[in-house]
């Protein structure tokens, strides 16, 4: 019998995005409380406000598209919200909550920049499909990417390695947040890109302990 988290266990879905970019920067966030704003992160919440408006609705034909839909799984013990779920008539699809008929979901993320070199978009989009399918039980082939600053769609298939990568993640997180842990400094080109830069002070961890630096200047101040 597989393992089901209580709902004031569930971790932020958003925060594997954060965990598989870096550990560190997860905790600050999602442990420690931490955050700083930065031009990536402002344009980013811009462009998730616009997706999540569920005010705005919209009908094309056989396609509904909902906007912000709250979401979780017990199984992965995560909650978050989807940008967009188009759901499409299909008489294969399954029933929705006060609508007509049977929809295929499929997720759709939006993310400010283009797609990125490490699969951290990926893997949250991933984690998405996986706690609608839960919701609605239901199967989810394939979910988009869809990136501000190309404009365009990337098609993203779910197959059964990504889905088994989401479950490990997810689960290191859990263990992590269980323990309260913030994990040490790995320092690497993508520091130069973190909003949490200035709160982790990567160089400084990595050179000097808290222990090393405090020993160091009771030392100055002996001399």
């Amino acid at each position: 019998m597989s393992m089901e988290y209580k709902e004031d266990d569930f971790l932020l879905l958003s925060g594997i995005q954060h965990f598989s970019f870096c550990r560190r920067q997860w905790a600050l966030i999602h442990i420690e409380q931490q955050w700083q704003e930065n031009l990536r992160t402002i344009e980013g919440e811009i462009l998730h406000e616009k997706a999540h408006d569920n005010s705005i609705k919209e009908k094309r034909g056989d396609l509904i598209i909902s906007r912000g839909m709250a979401i979780f799984s017990r199984s992965l013990g995560l909650t978050g919200t989807c940008d967009i779920v188009e759901l499409y008539k299909d008489p294969k699809g399954v029933n929705i909550f006060g609508m007509e008929g049977t929809y295929k979901p499929v997720p759709v993320e939006y993310k400010r920049g283009k797609p990125k070199e490490d699969d951290s978009d990926v893997l949250q989009l991933c984690a998405q499909a996986m706690c609608l399918e839960e919701m609605l039980l239901c199967d989810i082939p394939e979910a988009f990417l869809f990136y501000g600053e190309t404009k365009r769609r990337l098609k993203v298939m779910l197959n059964d390695e990504l889905r088994d990568r989401v479950k490990v993640i997810v689960k290191e997180m859990h263990e992590l947040y269980d323990r309260r842990y913030t994990p040490k400094v790995k320092l690497s080109k993508s520091c130069k890109a973190c909003s949490l830069t200035d709160i982790c002070i990567p160089r400084l961890c990595k050179n000097l302990s808290v222990e090393s630096y405090i020993k160091k200047n009771l030392l100055e101040v002996d001399e």
